[in-house]
């Protein structure tokens, strides 16, 4: 029987998306390249424990959970969280971006210096532009002040980022007109903590990084895995946690989080055996694909 590998995840190096597997071993992504797994029979998917460490109860979670943890593994991992605000004396600098993900899909967020454009490619951002630096409780201060004087929020549902990625603007400008207006007014609002300062208008494109130009709308999604299913399909594009890949029915994107949990096993076939959803806003009028 074919050893079975356990993903950790989907993570953003400097040359492109890798899928991570415990143990330590790296699998590139590369446009292309053909993503085929089988998922293990009679087992089910469960929970991946929290800061580093295995679930003591080996709970089983749903499969279309895209955390892939215990309700009591969610709520440890989520109290060390930069999000959960627990962190008010982290010393390490932050930064407040603008992302925008389509358009009238602008978000404001914030993440570490030490970690670069990286939060912003787990995210999918199509385009995005530095704010300001500053410390964390400054720069989260500022999160607040641009949500509410701005009205934009601090997320972006998936299914909203996943349903424009194949009718973006063609040019670079276009697609960074929005964030561009909002941070003229971002930056001339009082207010802002004096330990914070302010960055200029720097736009940074993702659309030649994720590989979306010239990709066809999808025309499914990836519902969940299924003990004996099976994935495979030729890699279009990645964006965020999201493949895009070609198959006999067309473009499925396929969220690598729903992956997290589960035993894969090499996969050489050009089988699709999982539950897919039609994209909302197609003419489509059944409940799957497959």
């Amino acid at each position: 029987m074919a050893q079975a590998w356990r993903c950790s995840g989907l993570r953003w190096a400097a040359d492109g998306p890798v899928l991570v597997w415990e143990g330590g071993r790296r699998s590139a992504l590369s446009r292309g390249k053909r993503v085929a797994f089988g998922v293990g029979e009679g087992g089910g998917r469960t929970c991946v424990g929290a800061r580093g460490h295995a679930c003591p109860l080996g709970a089983a979670v749903p499969g279309r959970s895209t955390g892939a943890r215990c309700e009591e593994c969610a709520r440890l991992d989520r109290a060390h969280s930069v999000a959960a605000d627990t962190l008010a004396d982290d010393p390490r600098p932050y930064r407040v971006y603008l992302a925008w993900f389509g358009p009238g899909m602008t978000k404001v967020g914030i993440t570490a210096v030490r970690r670069g454009p990286a939060r912003l490619l787990e995210q999918g951002a199509v385009c995005f532009s530095w704010l300001g630096t500053g410390p964390l409780m400054a720069a989260r201060r500022t999160e607040e002040l641009l949500r509410a004087a701005l009205r934009v929020p601090d997320r972006i549902p998936y299914a909203g980022k996943r349903a424009v990625r194949a009718v973006l603007p063609a040019r670079e400008g276009d697609r960074a007109a929005e964030i561009a207006g909002l941070h003229a007014r971002a930056v001339a609002l009082d207010g802002w903590p004096e330990s914070l300062t302010r960055e200029p208008f720097r736009p940074v494109d993702h659309v030649e990084v994720f590989g979306l130009s010239g990709v066809p709308a999808a025309v499914g999604e990836v519902r969940e895995l299924v003990a004996g299913g099976a994935v495979s399909g030729e890699l279009m594009a990645a964006a965020g946690p999201d493949l895009h890949l070609a198959t006999a029915k067309g473009i499925v994107v396929l969220d690598t989080r729903l992956l997290t949990g589960w035993g894969l096993l090499p996969g050489g076939g050009g089988e699709f055996a999982v539950p897919v959803r039609a994209v909302k806003g197609r003419a489509a009028a059944q409940d799957g694909l497959f």
